[in-house]
């Protein structure tokens, strides 16, 4: 019993400083803890205010303005000057139309303007004709005037023979077969100016006539010449239409670039609007980076931009700026919009392209081609 008692001291003496060194590890691996956490976050602010600059993502595109190349005339295709990959310069001849059909259009062109500039010098010559024609009316109307005159005259005449024979009648001094001579010679001097009478107002009226058609002539070419007449214009833009159809026969490289996506060939028939192929412009390409939309607050345009290219790896850079952002993001404008309002929705952070310009030089040195994969870090401090 005494051993026994003798024993426990010892245990409570070797469990108090195992209990003590316990305390002094917690408190050790606390203050690890602590600095570890102390250290970190002194790291994220020096990041934060020294060396969080800069965006980027690996969601980018090369993109460009490229060219429709279409027909603009109606015709068949002759020659074929190109192929898709082979780099053309601006008005380089790429495709050849039939130009038999225009140069026909072209010559009716140039006979309808010739007709309308002949048919204005008839129209001029018209308006002399007509003047002269009211001259001769005013002779004409003089004439008539002076017949009338001379038939009122022997109207005169004739009344005063028949008025005498009537006062010798009364006394049978005549006979009355020249009384009624007398009386015939009267109705035949009225006929006669009644004739008269008419051959002024018909002159008259052929003055009318003739100053009428003289106004409507002249309205024809009043105020213009040969080369201003409305019916001489009109031919003339015919004209202009059918020399710009046979010049649009030969199909031109808009700018330098590469050709793609022909889709014609010798013989077919093409209409206005038809592709026929497609040029790519190297050296304006572009960029097209979607950023997520919490990497977009403080990017602005004019902001410069470091790129790399999958073709060249990191060896090659090529310098951008940032000349604007999207209208909207890739899902506001895909085929099927993403319809949010329904109870399935789920979070998807959003992505908007933000368009990059490339430097020429650059693109000269090391060319890239449309839908590329880029690299793009934007310097969130340049200007």
């Amino acid at each position: 019993m005494t051993d026994a008692q003798n024993t426990l001291p010892d245990a409570d003496a070797a469990v108090q400083p195992n209990d003590q060194e316990l305390k002094a590890k917690r408190k050790k691996g606390l203050g690890f803890v602590a600095l570890i956490l102390i250290i970190a976050a002194v790291l994220y602010l020096i990041w934060k205010l020294f060396f969080n600059h800069t965006v980027s993502t690996d969601n980018a595109y090369v993109g460009a303005e490229t060219a429709s190349v279409t027909s603009m005339v109606t015709g068949q295709v002759a020659e074929v000057l190109v192929s898709d990959t082979k780099q053309v310069k601006k008005g380089d001849v790429l495709v050849r139309i039939d130009p038999r059909d225009a140069e026909i259009a072209l010559a009716q062109a140039q006979a309808e303007l010739r007709k309308a500039q002949r048919q204005y010098k008839q129209t001029a010559a018209n308006s002399s004709s007509l003047n002269s024609q009211i001259y001769v009316s005013d002779d004409a109307i003089h004439s008539a005037e002076a017949q009338a005159v001379k038939a009122q005259a022997d109207l005169s005449k004739a009344q005063d023979e028949l008025s005498r024979r009537q006062q010798l009648a009364a006394s049978g001094a005549i006979s009355k077969e020249e009384l009624s001579t007398a009386q015939s010679a009267v109705n035949t001097a009225k006929a006669s100016l009644d004739v008269a009478q008419a051959g002024v107002a018909q002159a008259k009226s052929s003055q009318k006539a003739a100053q009428s058609n003289k106004a409507a002539n002249d309205a024809l070419i009043q105020d213009s010449t040969e080369n201003s007449t409305p019916d001489v214009l009109v031919a003339q833009a015919r004209l202009k239409q059918a020399e710009l159809d046979l010049e649009r026969t030969v199909v031109r490289a808009p700018f330098d670039g590469v050709v793609t996506s022909r889709k014609i060939q010798v013989g077919q028939r093409v209409a206005p609007g038809s592709v026929m192929l497609m040029v790519v412009p190297l050296a304006h390409l572009y960029v097209d980076a979607n950023f997520k939309e919490s990497q977009l607050e403080k990017v602005r345009p004019g902001q410069k931009v470091t790129l790399t290219s999958d073709l060249y790896g990191d060896s090659v850079e090529y310098s951008g700026t940032v000349i604007g952002f999207s209208g909207g993001t890739g899902s506001a404008f895909a085929l099927i919009p993403a319809q949010n309002a329904t109870g399935n929705w789920i979070k998807v952070v959003q992505r908007l392209p933000v368009r990059i310009k490339l430097d020429p030089k650059e693109l000269a040195a090391h060319p890239l081609r449309v839908g590329l994969s880029m690299e793009a870090n934007i310097d969130l401090n340049s200007k």
